[in-house]
């Protein structure tokens, strides 16, 4: 299947954050999106909505309500749904970097993105969540690079530094844009 365009994104995540908004279940708008929402670049490839695990199967079940096929796939540490317009929704809620949890919802800010208040992760959150999910079965810089390039002023690097510095992958990143002039080394 195709990759939905932009605009069919922006739909899928009206509708998901519709669903979780009418059934109260906190909810954080993650991901490319979260990105776009702060002036990074479009996201091309899915609505991430970072929810806790308690809420999951919740979360899971007003999608399906609001008409979107859902799966449980066995990762273990999302739920997907997806809009009829074949954009895919991730409910992700134990990430790289850890659960979701009441404290990162309530540091995510209320933006305006597409005409709805909604959460939003911090770019802190953003790129420690995008760091610590590289592997060596998916060691793509792009995205973050594109991240960085774009949101460089915004980003608090020591605080992303400091909570990724586990991962190899992180680690090169910060090389990787030391060494391009994007962002200071640690002093």
């Amino acid at each position: 299947m195709p990759e939905p365009t932009f605009e069919e994104l922006l739909d899928a995540m009206k509708a998901g954050a519709g669903a979780l908004q009418r059934h109260e279940i906190p909810f954080v708008l993650g991901g490319g999106l979260a990105a776009w929402a702060r002036g990074g670049p479009k996201s091309q490839h899915d609505v991430d909505f970072m929810i806790r695990p308690e809420d999951a199967d919740a979360a899971l079940d007003a999608m399906e309500e609001a008409g979107l096929r859902t799966e449980r796939p066995p990762e273990g540490w999302l739920y997907k749904a997806w809009h009829e317009n074949g954009a895919l929704v991730d409910l992700i809620f134990a990430p790289s970097g850890g659960p979701i949890t009441d404290e990162t919802i309530e540091r995510a800010p209320l933006l305006e993105v597409a005409a709805l208040r909604v959460h939003v992760f911090t770019l802190e959150d953003v790129m420690t969540t995008k760091l610590l999910a590289l592997t060596e079965q998916e060691p793509d810089f792009a995205q973050v690079l594109s991240y960085a390039r774009a949101l460089r002023e915004q980003i608090h690097w020591d605080e992303v530094r400091s909570r990724s510095e586990a991962s190899p992958f992180a680690r090169a990143f910060f090389t990787l844009v030391e060494g391009l002039g994007i962002v200071e080394p640690p002093t």
